[in-house]
């Protein structure tokens, strides 16, 4: 066992500050322990006990005192936090607890690279302060940290020769930024304000700091290769591939500088000098060369130059920052698996250190990426989930698939070096019941049933339960938290998380149907409505009631959808007219009903992008980048939509506009015995919304 090796002082100081931020006075109860952990591999423990009306907490790191703090009030039903807001009721005294736990996961990780393009790019020291809390509270100590980066480029490229003017050219808009880093874009709604990259080196700083302080290892950029088109130009006799655009879309082309020209390493080193001169130095540094990118190998030598590009990654960052591990997204090797099979994965990871890379494997609730990868050839590997595509928000998750899931990993004798769990969405501020599970499966490790989990999680959400709440969520989990992968969000090779959220189509009348049970969610909602009384308004319950009724009725648009145009197509206008006028009602009433989730709105989301500018000029780029995210996204390709939300004005504003254009067009193709021309209407239907999100309203 650790001894005992500091208490209430310097070392607990940020643990405390979280704790002060969350339950105020009440914190100076807590008395919180260090615990020395002489082997710096071994995993985090904590160990809770109450006497005297205290609570005694030890844990190896502050991250873990957080979430064992929180761990108790949630436990005893005084405390939950969540995105939609906190519930705090704290006892008079604490009653009796004790509890121990163990996490085999050394790291919990946390954050998408594409969040902070689908949610983070308003987001100021406050909303940040806010999220970091959240981490610590719910153990997390690898989260993602990618703010305040084009600070530092900028500053390398000037060094490089690049102008303003050229830079201006290269840097995407704020909300496109994660792409841009990853080598698929450059310069898409653009340009980047000065008072943007100032505004996010100010609040990087802040994160970073704060982020250590609780004992984190924020993983920060590093150059993967890709350099703007403007040092391509000014460099030919460097060997540069230019890469065509990415996903289909029609984007410009990027440029890779190859790892074995000599600026691949004078780059990457530079820039990391620049960064730690700016941020400090850091542990972990994520690059990602071949984000769904064919890498620019030859055939007749591509393993060679495979394992060259692994090794000029690694040799920068460890002669840049020596003992730091590099840290790659494991997303490539199923996404597309053609290329990278075991030969060719084996090869790119063949000249590094087993200790010094983690492959952050976290899409498993889609590809079995670390099963046919031999678990990542004795590298280090965390394994995880995407669970969010986005920012997109039907309500799903699996409970039974993540609990059974990390129970068989544990056991799998076959899993290498797996140091690390979590979850890695691209979009935020949804689904809050799924992370708060999620984020317990480290420490229960899979030993507390689903019900007795929700016996809990519903005591500390809504300060009380019942026989007919927990039977109201069973048959929510039974119909739409038992959906591991939202599949119909891709549908017919278009995004959208609904048909409704589409670029209309007559083709969805051969739609197969959402994943779920929706009539079992009718039951829940039946059952939380008639409880619905014995509840304050304020209380999360009734968030929960709106987020269940409007993918419930969204479900039921998407069936009213197909049948209006089966109906308009067989010429059946009175059936047409009657589907037209109850998909138009539902729409305008999931629209009001989403007052109950003020956060979660297009006005709000606008608005946080408005205020982010200090000019009208500045504040028109982020709105159009705010609504040009959410909506045409993608370019020429199939990604429009894929960011779709389900929110507050984007039904009556901008979903339900459309196909009242394509069904009204459709309507009047059969009353004039005309052929219907569904590619003119959807041109018709992109110039709208090209308009819309051109406008600067607020809706």
């Amino acid at each position: 066992m650790p001894k005992l090796y500091c208490q209430n002082n310097e070392k607990t100081k940020s643990a405390t500050a979280v704790l002060e931020r969350l339950i105020g006075n009440r914190a100076n109860e807590f008395e919180l322990i260090i615990l020395e952990n002489k082997d710096q591999n071994s995993s985090d423990s904590f160990e809770i006990l109450t006497t005297n009306n205290k609570v005694i907490i030890k844990g190896t790191s502050n991250t873990a005192i957080c979430y064992a703090a929180y761990n108790f009030l949630r436990d005893i039903g005084a405390v939950l936090v969540s995105w939609e807001g906190n519930r705090i009721n704290l006892p008079k005294k604490w009653p009796k607890f004790s509890k121990k736990e163990t996490t085999p996961f050394k790291y919990r990780e946390y954050l998408n690279a594409c969040t902070f393009g689908y949610t983070t790019p308003w987001w100021d020291w406050k909303r940040w302060e806010q999220e970091i809390d959240w981490m610590a509270l719910h153990g997390i100590n690898l989260p993602t940290a990618m703010e305040g980066q084009e600070a530092v480029w900028q500053e390398l490229w000037k060094e490089y020769g690049l102008t303003d003017a050229q830079l201006q050219e290269h840097f995407a808009g704020p909300a496109f930024l994660p792409w841009q880093r990853m080598g698929n874009i450059n310069s898409l709604e653009g340009p980047l304000p000065q008072e943007w990259i100032n505004k996010k080196e100010e609040v990087q700083q802040k994160i970073l700091q704060r982020m250590r302080a609780l004992g984190m290892h924020p993983v920060v950029p590093a150059f993967s290769g890709y350099v703007p088109k403007a040092f391509a130009e000014k460099h030919p006799e460097s060997k540069i591939s230019e890469l065509k655009s990415w996903s289909g879309g029609g984007f410009e082309s990027t440029y890779l500088l190859d790892s074995k020209d000599p600026m691949f390493k004078e780059l990457g080193k530079r820039f990391i000098a620049l960064y730690t001169k700016m941020y400090g130095a850091s542990e972990f540094y994520l690059a990602d060369s071949f984000n769904e990118i064919t890498p620019p190998v030859s055939e007749e030598h591509k393993y060679e130059e495979l394992a060259d590009y692994g090794n000029a990654i690694f040799e920068t960052i460890n002669e840049a920052s020596s003992g730091a591990a590099w840290v790659m997204q494991g997303w490539l090797f199923g996404d597309n698996k053609e290329f990278w099979t075991k030969e060719a994965t084996k090869a790119f990871l063949s000249k590094v250190p087993n200790d010094r890379l983690i492959i952050q494997d976290y899409a498993n609730d889609r590809y079995k990426v670390w099963e046919h990868q031999e678990a990542f050839y004795g590298k280090q590997w965390t394994y995880g989930y995407v669970h969010n595509y986005g920012g997109s928000n039907p309500v799903y998750g699996d409970f039974n698939f993540y609990k059974n899931e990390l129970t068989s990993l544990l056991k799998n004798p076959n899993k290498g070096n797996v140091v690390g769990y979590g979850v890695m969405p691209e979009g935020l501020n949804n689904n809050s019941a799924v992370y708060e599970f999620i984020y317990d499966l480290p420490w229960n490790q899979g030993k507390e049933s689903v019900n007795d989990w929700m016996i809990k999680y519903l005591n500390a959400r809504y300060g009380k339960t019942s026989a007919s709440v927990l039977q109201a969520w069973q048959l929510v989990i039974e119909s739409v938290y038992s959906t591991k992968y939202w599949e119909t969000r891709w549908w017919n090779d278009r995004a959208g998380a609904f048909l409704l959220f589409k670029r209309p189509t007559i083709t969805i009348k051969d739609f197969k149907g959402n994943p779920g049970d929706k009539e079992k969610l009718k039951q829940a909602l039946d059952i939380l409505k008639k409880e619905a009384k014995n509840y304050d308004k304020k209380n999360l319950y009734y968030y929960d009631i709106a987020d269940f009724s409007r993918h419930y009725y969204s479900l039921n648009i998407d069936e009213f959808l197909m049948e209006c145009v089966k109906a308009y197509q067989a010429k059946d206008i009175t059936k047409g007219d009657q589907l037209f006028a109850s998909i138009e009602k539902q729409a305008v009433a999931i629209d009001n009903l989403m007052a109950a989730q003020p956060l979660n709105s297009l006005n709000n989301w606008l608005k946080t992008a408005s205020d982010y500018g200090t000019t009208p000029d500045v504040s028109k780029l982020y709105i159009k980048n705010a609504k040009t995210l959410i909506t045409l996204w993608g370019g020429e390709g199939h990604l429009n939509d894929y960011a779709s939300r389900s929110w507050k004005g984007m039904y009556k504003g901008f979903y339900w506009p459309r196909w009242k254009m394509f069904l009204q067009a459709l309507k009047q193709s059969a009353i004039n015995n005309t052929p219907f021309d569904e590619e003119k209407e959807r041109e018709t239907i992109k110039q709208w919304e090209t308009k819309w999100c051109e406008s600067a309203a607020m809706n």
